[in-house]
């Protein structure tokens, strides 16, 4: 297979490199079968992408090699590609703002995808038409099980969740983190800081249930337990995207999940989906994660 391959896509020209790479030793998945996963994902892919600054992971030599975060648009991005500039307070590179990329289309989601940028991330807020920050329209509460626990524990703390969230007035949406976890959330009407919020509930849950749910970051407290992870509401932290892949030993998939599913959950494997299931899911149910 050629080395470089000139594309249009959307109108707009990208040269597409290395497409025969595997990017997934296990498995063969190449860098080709992920810019072919979303490319198609796209259509629900878009939404939770819209207005959020970027953060991706690049694994350039596929999942088994180094890796690195990357928040700053690189110089060789095109002009096409909508940009942000805003703070970066606490910035590991002393930097006072960051070029922050923002995924609107098609052509950019490919472009990312050319790069290895197997991991999306965003934040809980949106920036405005003129790139400023707009208060956090979401809430996530990450659950993250400590070993033996798995996401079956998860699954069991989700639904707990959901029913103090119902009774504060809060729909939450539920999808599995692509790794060992599972994620709620929730439109937000910010009636309250959404970290101290977050918090406040999680530590309500560890009172309520102290043998399942802990509140706390400390590694030491979390075996056979459920870390309510309160802090991803903070500002300048980001969350795995809906649809987004992880760089597992497969390619798995950031997967909006269905309550039913949630429910039902007995084994850990009954939560794993891969590129190949969440298109099929996407075709047969469309955006399990579109807010009503």
């Amino acid at each position: 297979m050629a080395k470089k391959v000139p594309v249009k896509v959307d109108g707009r020209e990208l040269t597409l490199s290395n497409l025969d790479k595997v990017l997934y030793p296990d498995c063969g998945f190449t860098k080709a079968e992920v810019i072919d996963y979303y490319s198609r994902i796209a259509p629900v892919l878009l939404p939770h992408l819209a207005g959020r600054p970027l953060t991706v992971k690049r694994y350039p030599n596929g999942v088994t090699g180094q890796s690195f975060f990357e928040k700053n648009a690189p110089d060789h991005t095109p002009d096409w590609v909508r940009r942000v500039n805003l703070p970066a307070p606490g910035s590991t590179k002393n930097r006072e703002s960051i070029d922050f990329a923002v995924i609107e289309d098609l052509p950019t989601i490919v472009y990312y995808a050319n790069l290895a940028a197997l991991e999306l991330h965003v934040p809980q807020w949106r920036v405005d038409d003129d790139g400023k920050a707009l208060p956090p329209d979401m809430i996530v509460f990450d659950l993250d099980p400590g070993a033996p626990a798995t996401i079956v524990q998860c699954a069991e703390v989700a639904l707990m969740l959901r029913e103090v969230l119902k009774a504060e007035g809060l729909t939450a949406r539920p999808k599995t983190s692509g790794s060992k976890g599972m994620q709620l959330y929730a439109d937000w009407d910010c009636r309250e800081e959404p970290s101290a919020y977050a918090r406040r509930l999680a530590r309500l849950l560890e009172k309520e249930h102290p043998k399942e749910v802990v509140s706390v970051m400390a590694k030491a407290a979390r075996p056979g337990k459920v870390f309510i992870d309160w802090s991803q509401n903070n500002p300048a932290k980001t969350t795995v995207a809906p649809y987004s892949l992880r760089a597992r030993e497969r390619p798995t998939v950031s997967t909006p999940l269905t309550w039913k599913e949630v429910e039902s959950c007995e084994r850990p494997e009954d939560l794993v989906f891969t590129a190949p299931d969440v298109l099929a899911r996407a075709e047969n149910r469309g955006d399990l994660f579109a807010r009503a």
